[in-house]
Order: C-alpha cells, then sequence, then structure tokens
C-alpha cells in the first residue's frame, strides 16, 4: 500500500495526516505542539487519531526542534503502520510569490529561491521550508511537494491585484497575493453539495481562525480576497492586526522610534485580539471572560470581518451567499451571529437556532442570502497534489 503524507509547520506545531494514495482515503492525522524555542520544562507533545477520531497515541517527546519531531513522527509510523513510508509528502507552503503556483516538487535551487520569499510571510515561510529541508533530510529518496496558500487565487484579475503605486513596483513583485488558498480550494469543491447551482454565483468564504481573511468566488475562483502583499492585511486576526492605515507604521518609526522589527513584532506577534485584550489571541478564552477589553476585542473583529466582506461584494457585484468555515468559523456562533447582524442591511436574515445549533445552513428559508459553514480541509488539498506524484 503506498501512501502520501502531509505537513503543515507552524512555528510551534506541525499537523501532519497519513492517506492512501490510491483513493485518499484517510489513515490517521495529528499534531505535534510545543516546538520551538519554549522553556526548559515545557514537553513536546504528540497526538494522532485514526479517520474516525479514535485516539491512537498521546505523547511527549524529547526536544523542541522540528526536525526531531519529524524523525519521531516517520518513526512512529513505521511502528504503527508496520514499515509504511510515504510514497510523497506534501507541504503546506504560504507564499509562492510571482513565480510559483501549481505544485511543485522541491529541490535544493527551488528552495533558495522560496527562502527569498520569507520577508512576505515571516511567520510561516521559514518554518515550512524548514520541514521540507528535514524530510528531504529524512526521506531523499521521496518526492517532497509544496504547495502554495497564494496559488488559488492567482485568477484574479489584475485590477484585483493592484496596489495605487508606480507601475514599476507591481512587474517588481509588489501586488495583492491573497493566501488561505488551500482552504478555499476545498471550500470552492465543495459548495455544490451546499449550495446547488447557486454554487456559481456570487460567494463570499470567511476563513476565521488564528489567521482570518476572507475571499470573493464567482463560478468558484477567486476574484478578490482581503490579504494582500503579505497575510498581515484584512481582518483582524489573533495576534496580527489586519488592515491598517500605512501612516500608522511611519509614526511609528520616526515619531517613536521603533525599528523596522519592532514594528514587525508589533504587527504580526502582539496585535489583533491578544493586543486589544490585553489577555489571549484564543476566541475560546476571550469568549468566557467578563473583562470589558475582552468583549471589546471580539467586536472589533466583528465589525473588521463584516466591513471586509461588504467591501468584497463590489469585486462580484453583489452577494448570493456567505460561508464561514476554519476554526472560530465552524464552532463559534457568537460570532458568526454579530457579522450576519451587521450584514443585515444586504439582505441576509440569520436562524438563530440553526446557527446556535452549528447547522449547515444557518440563514432563514426566505433569506435573500443564505448562509453557511462549511469545515475545511486543507490537508486533502495538500494530500491530492502529493498523490499525483506516486
Amino acid at each position: 500500500m503506498r501512501s502520501v503524507l502531509t505537513l503543515n509547520a507552524g512555528s510551534s506545531s506541525l499537523k501532519f495526516a497519513l492517506y492512501r494514495a490510491a483513493d485518499l482515503t484517510l489513515i490517521c492525522k495529528g499534531q505535534i505542539e510545543n516546538l520551538g524555542h519554549l522553556s526548559d520544562d515545557s514537553h513536546t507533545l504528540f497526538h494522532a487519531r485514526d479517520a474516525a477520531g479514535k485516539a491512537l497515541a498521546d505523547a511527549e517527546i524529547a526536544g523542541h526542534e522540528h526536525a526531531a519531531a519529524l524523525r519521531y513522527l516517520l518513526d512512529w509510523l513505521d511502528h504503527q503502520y508496520q514499515g509504511l513510508r510515504p510514497a510523497a509528502v506534501a507541504h503546506r507552503i504560504v507564499h509562492g510569490g510571482p513565480r510559483f503556483a501549481e505544485p511543485l516538487r522541491l529541490s535544493d535551487e527551488t528552495l533558495l529561491a522560496l527562502d527569498a520569499l520569507t520577508p512576505l510571510a515571516p511567520l510561516h515561510q521559514p518554518h515550512g521550508l524548514a520541514g521540507a529541508r528535514s524530510m528531504l533530510a529524512l526521506l531523499p529518496e521521496v518526492a517532497q511537494i509544496a504547495c502554495f496558500d497564494t496559488a488559488f487565487h492567482r485568477s484574479q484579475p489584475e485590477l484585483q491585484q493592484r496596489f495605487a503605486l508606480p507601475n514599476w513596483y507591481f512587474q517588481q513583485g509588489v501586488r495583492r497575493y491573497g493566501f488561505h488558498g488551500l482552504s478555499y480550494q476545498y471550500i470552492a469543491q465543495q459548495l455544490p453539495a451546499h449550495l446547488g447551482p447557486a454554487a456559481e454565483g456570487r460567494v463570499v468564504v470567511a476563513h476565521l481562525g488564528n489567521g482570518a481573511s476572507a475571499c470573493a468566488l464567482l463560478g468558484r475562483q477567486s476574484m478578490a480576497s482581503s490579504m494582500g502583499f503579505t497575510a498581515l492585511d484584512g481582518l483582524m486576526m489573533g495576534t496580527r492586526c489586519g488592515r491598517i492605515d500605512p501612516g500608522v507604521l511611519i509614526y511609528l518609526q520616526e515619531t517613536l522610534g521603533m525599528s523596522v522589527n519592532e514594528i514587525s513584532q508589533l504587527l504580526y506577534q502582539q496585535s489583533g485580539l491578544l493586543g486589544v485584550s490585553g489577555l489571549s489571541h484564543d476566541m475560546r478564552t476571550l469568549s468566557a471572560s467578563p473583562e470589558p477589553a475582552a468583549q471589546l476585542a471580539i467586536a472589533l473583529f466583528c465589525q473588521q470581518a463584516a466591513r471586509e466582506i461588504a467591501a468584497l461584494c463590489v469585486a462580484i457585484g453583489g452577494l448570493d451567499a456567505l460561508v464561514f468555515t476554519a476554526g472560530i468559523g465552524e464552532h463559534h456562533p457568537r460570532v458568526r451571529a454579530e457579522i450576519c447582524r451587521q450584514l443585515q442591511w444586504l439582505g441576509l436574515d440569520l436562524d438563530s437556532a440553526a446557527n446556535q445549533a452549528n447547522a449547515a445552513r444557518i440563514s432563514t428559508a426566505t433569506s435573500s442570502i443564505s448562509a453557511w459553514v462549511i469545515a475545511t480541509d486543507e490537508e486533502a488539498m495538500l494530500a491530492r497534489a502529493a498523490a499525483a506524484y506516486c
């Protein structure tokens, strides 16, 4: 039996999934937590579940390095599945820049080219590439496939990619790329099963998680996205600020004397839900907190999401359906309800009971705009790309 392994590496965690190559049936999936430079008394945790969600492993493993975690994962797979090793490995790589769009077999040359895009996605690019390099060393005979979060948005018209800067900058790659493309690609494929013929119409998908964005679809293709040149733009996120007046950045540097590194830390790691609340980046923690700052953070998150969703309607000439997905979008009825309330003027009538129950359709039967909750599956998109190399 041949299999494909998918890896989604972050700064402190690594998600994995194993599929049968022949039919992309899920075998197992899991996560390794507490990676990176953490305190000596913290433990790296390994969790694995089978396709039905039954626990296969919950263990502490030695070390905090991604390479050690990947070695542990491969050894565990060997033991659990009697020597089964993947025939291909797919890696989620956040930024492909203007050059890379289709899934790509990685080499030393392409890894160097992707390294150059790290300033555009500093929270994600280094970890995805580090995981790929580790797997190239551990499994040199196995195809390592990069799948790009920017790729789905290459269908956007040039008008939607442009900033109001001189043309030279656009030619140098300073343009709107969009992100969360693997998630949007999966949702686009699921739309017909939920919306029927309306799936080809004017749809906005809100990917709401620790990273958050929204994408306008027409004919199930990306027409515009809230994220732009980097994964900072658009919606407020767990620790990222979202859309901000660029004059603020000039003020921080020239008047407050902040360095570029300090500003980067502020925008990427100290803002968003964490920055406004002063408490946490986790929506679950904030929802349970009575602190006014926590409630302000939630209100601001919802307001900015509603504004970005409404703005995206311009790119597709209106709105037929709104889809919520990702961690917050799938599991937080309160957030969905507040965003829908602020979009009620568009003709969106929320079914409160369905929303509270996390039903698939959360709008009323008479609503002129339908609203949905659809679980995303980025790993399935990665597996499909890797299977082509088996």
